[in-house]
């Protein structure tokens, strides 16, 4: 299974948006700054998460999602957190 996953910062509110096989391992890895586009806005909370059986559609889904560029639509994507 792969996962499409929408995190949110704590501290600023900033929205990312990634795709992984393994989601709990993905978030840790956020959260502890192993990430560099993520670093600086950590912690963040798992706001919402579709599952995928192959990559391909979740690869297709993540861009879909980046392709929005609108706070507004991930709000009601993920249900006004």
């Amino acid at each position: 299974m792969f996962y499409v996953y929408v995190l949110r910062s704590q501290t600023t509110g900033w929205f990312y948006i990634g795709c992984t096989k393994d989601l709990e391992r993905r978030l840790a890895e956020h959260n502890a700054g192993k990430s560099v586009s993520t670093r600086a806005f950590r912690p963040f909370e798992l706001l919402h998460r579709d599952v995928f059986p192959t990559l391909r559609e979740a690869r297709q889904r993540e861009r879909y999602l980046k392709a929005q560029k609108s706070r507004r639509f991930l709000e009601e994507l993920v249900g006004r957190h």
